[in-house]
């Protein structure tokens, strides 16, 4: 069996929440459950009656819960959990109200601010009482155009409180992306941000908003925040009033509106470089219930905790991160690039505020071992328990980087869910060792599996991430499809009654889970299906790669591998590095994995989130339309593969 990088103590073990959750179900169900895969099995095995026992575990606050925990059980989609229940999923984030820190907001800027939970339930009072007085009720869509700062975390709380429905875009996505997103969705309200900055850089956002103001008829109202200057002009934009105006400072109190546990809470979207983006609703139970779990059991999250996620408000991570606030936990907020104004700016903020949890992506973490930073011998990190990792598959490579040169008695932890589920089917768990490049675990009352083509289990080998039977987090649906045949056709048509997530994984003899790539990027040369992961692993060890991005060409009735990479300034690809490259893919993969085409580019196209774009740099190889590339952060990148020479021998 593999060497785990860190295993807990049994001291460690011993004082987590899922210990005592195990210690709960041997009383109540009288039943011997000796290590995790013990309680996972359980979890899946007696679904209703772990949700129900998590439910009352982790304190959910609620008028009714009821006694049905799941309708049509046996239905994917179709299965509906707490039909009985009544929530308000705003009450539950909000039940802490004493002088306690809730959110630290920092940004690029170097500016900082301290809101207690008190002054979070304040501020929340105010504008929700505004939104109600914008004739806002509950189901109706308040958007956010805005940074990763108080005002987002005091729009969604005030608009979940009444039964609105939230959904957020960040500033640096376009007109269009945004109109793409809003305008399907008719928002009532839209509340806005003046600017952000970027990498130093000031970005005035007010003539887009201007503009997004007047393209969406449904709104009543527009409230723009000041975020890059002191004080926002709202003049020119239609409908618009500044915040400090809107708020209504009579009000001292929140009216949480209960509402079914299927109620929606928030749309979030797809990356749309396929076409127009998906509108994914989440519900508030199912969300509530999902983020309590991984946050208190798989993160080991209360009260005592700083938690902080490199985020922005358009990617499924801020609405993860904002759930903390129901463990009473402090919440730290960054705007900005992670590397300005110096490389190292999140780990001086992980000191400063003392951050017991600090999540980022892979992206990231590769990044930050480019630059040879040493956070652990640079950093006073002694209150770091966990490191979080999502967005993409997390290398074996950084799995030592972060171990050597972070901190070497911590829980890593590399996640895998999405947008889809606003959560994660594989994730952290505190009782187990850390295998290098393996996610601990599959999560509680997630039947999650791996399935060849023909629909069998696989153990040991690649194949489809599937989930057998209903969870919490499922979406209610999409919005606009009111026969439910989207949203069946995105994740039921594979395997009928089966969730297939589309990401290409395998199951570890420790049980833990490796994701080798999304499914529609899997390669297939000769027949032999390799995920794009196994090849960017291996590349990211040469020096002088900053980043790559792998497809399958169609080539003479068969697929060639093709990779491009991009380079640190002033290097150029020669044959010595094309040799090095090819040799490192070789010696730890297999001759298939070895590209048949090495090409360098001077930038690599990526989603607004950061995600590389695999399939729409396909269809430019060959010749076919990426539909909406208003979806992408770089989208002129696109063009530096279109008709290569290199590609047409």
């Amino acid at each position: 069996m593999t060497t785990p990088l860190w295993q807990p103590s049994q001291a460690t073990i011993d004082a987590t929440q899922m210990t005592a959750l195990m210690r709960h179900i041997k009383d109540k169900a009288a039943t011997d459950l000796n290590d995790y895969a013990d309680l996972h099995a359980w979890s899946v095995e007696h679904l209703e009656a772990f949700w129900s026992l998590w439910w009352d575990e982790s304190g959910v606050v609620a008028d009714v819960k009821g006694e049905t925990v799941l309708e049509h059980p046996d239905a994917m989609p179709g299965a509906r959990w707490f039909p009985e229940a009544r929530l308000n999923f705003a009450a539950n984030l909000l039940k802490r109200r004493d002088e306690h820190p809730a959110l630290v907001i920092c940004d690029e800027r170097l500016r900082r601010k301290v809101i207690s939970y008190a002054e979070l339930h304040d501020q929340v009072a105010k504008l929700s009482h505004s939104l109600l007085l914008s004739g806002v009720t509950a189901g109706d869509r308040v958007a956010g155009f805005v940074p990763n700062s108080e005002h987002a975390v005091i729009g969604m709380l005030a608009s979940a409180s009444i039964g609105a429905v939230w959904s957020s875009c960040s500033p640096d996505f376009g007109f269009n992306g945004v109109l793409d997103r809003f305008g399907q969705i008719q928002p009532k309200v839209l509340i806005a941000t003046d600017g952000y900055t970027w990498n130093g850089k000031s970005i005035d956002t007010r003539e887009r908003v201007a503009r997004i103001s007047d393209a969406i008829d449904s709104l009543n109202q527009v409230v723009i925040f000041p975020f890059l200057n002191d004080e926002p002009d709202t003049h020119g934009i239609d409908r618009a009033v500044s915040w400090e105006d809107y708020l209504n400072n009579a009000a001292t109190e929140v009216a949480f509106e209960a509402q079914p546990f299927d109620h929606p809470l928030y749309i979030l979207y797809s990356s749309g470089t396929t076409g127009a983006p998906k509108c994914i609703i989440h519900s508030a139970g199912g969300t509530l219930l999902q983020h309590l779990k991984e946050h208190r059991l798989h993160t080991d999250l209360d009260e005592r905790d700083v938690l902080f996620y490199y985020t922005t408000c358009g990617w499924m991570m801020w609405n993860w991160l904002v759930s903390g606030l129901a463990c009473g936990a402090t919440l730290v907020l960054y705007d900005g690039s992670p590397f300005s104004p110096g490389p190292e700016v999140l780990w001086e903020m992980a000191e400063r505020e003392g951050v017991t949890v600090f999540g980022t992506s892979a992206k990231y973490i590769a990044a930050c071992e480019k630059e040879g930073l040493t956070p652990g011998r640079s950093f006073d990190l002694s209150r770091l328990q966990t490191v979080l990792s999502t967005g993409s598959a997390l290398s074996h490579e950084s799995f030592d980087y972060v171990y050597r040169e972070i901190k070497g008695d911590l829980l890593l932890a590399s996640i895998s869910g999405g947008t889809d589920i606003v959560s994660c089917f594989a994730l952290g768990c505190p009782i187990r060792p850390v295998y290098r490049g393996q996610l601990q675990c599959r999560g509680l009352g997630m039947a999650v599996d791996v399935y060849d083509d023909d629909g069998n289990p696989l153990r040991g080998d690649k194949g489809e991430l599937v989930c057998t039977r209903p969870f919490p987090s499922m979406p209610i649906g999409f919005w606009n499809d009111p026969t439910g045949e989207r949203y069946r056709n995105a994740y039921f048509a594979t395997f009928p009654g089966i969730w297939a997530h589309g990401d290409y994984a395998e199951i570890t003899p420790e049980d833990g889970l490796i994701i080798h790539g999304r499914s529609d990027a899997v390669l297939n040369p000769g027949g032999v299906r390799i995920g794009t992961a196994e090849i960017y692993r291996q590349v990211e060890k040469v020096e002088g790669v900053l980043e790559s991005l792998c497809i399958g060409q169609e080539w003479e009735g068969d697929v060639r591998v093709v990779l491009f990479v991009r380079l640190k300034e002033g290097l150029s690809l020669d044959d010595t590095l094309r040799d090095e490259i090819k040799r490192t893919i070789r010696a730890n993969t297999t001759p298939r994995h070895v590209p048949a085409k090495i090409l360098q580019v001077a930038d690599i196209p990526r989603t607004l989130s950061g995600k590389i774009v695999e399939l729409a740099v396909r269809n430019v190889v060959h010749g076919r339309p990426v539909k909406n590339q208003d979806a992408l952060a770089n989208p002129e990148a696109l063009k530096l593969f279109e008709n290569l020479p290199e590609l047409q021998y």
